[in-house]
């Protein structure tokens, strides 16, 4: 009685067992097929612009410095630059070649590497000089009429802008430069101030950045998370590569656990704020 119990149990017992070895042996492979994340942990390694105020600058008086600053002061090693400015390939020419290990100011809808959950949003903002009294609302404000406008090509207000029928008083800047040779914020806050535009768009930062260059002589307009159903609200992340979750979620952590020094960091470099989540808009409403 007892061999024939013994039997029987060994064989309700044997597929659970099997079921067992196949998914320790399924677990193991799963484990052995991770890749390993090769970060370097003598040092925060960064990728950054050597000469793109407000945010980053090879003398450390950006806020992304300040940001990086902190968080090497979390982990308790020094931070290590490589310098390589904002233009064309600066992704696949430092961190994605693994010449640092993390982007400290990155748009969090990219593709180019992986970004994290934003730790701040920003938008664009009319920028006019405070002597003239425009007192611009948004992109629709009848007061844009006959105004000369500049605007970065291929961005979200320059495109409203041709939706008004208004792209004859376009002066078009480039989206991109290099930063050591150009500033586009500072070239549109000088042709604003000598008086070759009447209103200039420019990324927030950028914007509270040229107005405390020029005390006293702009006014800003933040335009908002959306004009017309047009996004104007962005979100910006830090970004490493693809594949490491492990260093991301450690990057996320840190964000998460120091967002009100990161905050008044941010808020000391006057960048207009948005809420890290943004209203739904008409048009995303269920």
């Amino acid at each position: 009685m007892h061999g024939r119990l013994s039997g029987r149990l060994r064989g309700r017992l044997a597929p659970a067992l099997a079921m067992a070895f196949a998914a320790g042996v399924i677990a193991g492979q799963a484990a052995q097929a991770q890749p390993v994340e090769i970060i370097d942990r003598s040092a925060l390694r960064v990728c950054a612009d050597p000469a793109a105020l407000p945010f980053s600058s090879q003398d450390g008086t950006g806020f992304e410095n300040r940001i990086a600053a902190l968080f090497a002061q979390e982990l308790g090693v020094p931070v290590r630059y490589t310098w390589f400015p904002n233009t064309m390939g600066f992704y696949r020419r430092t961190l994605n070649v693994r010449a640092c290990d993390v982007v400290i100011g990155a748009p969090a809808e990219m593709e180019m590497a992986q970004p994290t959950a934003p730790y701040y949003r920003s938008t664009f903002v009319l920028v006019t000089r405070s002597a003239d009294h425009l007192a611009l609302r948004d992109l629709a404000d009848p007061a844009l009429a006959g105004k000369r406008i500049g605007a970065q090509a291929r961005t979200p207000p320059g495109d409203l802008l041709v939706r008004h029928g208004l792209a004859d008083n376009l002066h078009a800047y480039d989206l991109m430069v290099d930063s050591r040779v150009s500033s586009i914020g500072r070239q549109m806050a000088e042709d604003l101030l000598a008086n070759r535009i009447d209103v200039a768009i420019m990324w927030g930062p950028v914007a509270a950045y040229q107005a405390g260059q020029h005390p006293g002589q702009l006014a800003m307009q933040p335009l908002g998370e959306a004009q017309e159903g047009v996004q104007m609200g962005f979100g910006i992340a830090m970004a490493v590569r693809r594949g490491e979750p492990r260093w991301r979620a450690q990057v996320e952590s840190f964000l998460a656990s120091h967002r009100p020094q990161i905050e008044a960091i941010l808020r000391e470099a006057h960048v207009p704020l948005l809420p890290l989540e943004p209203a739904p808009t008409a048009e995303t409403q269920p």
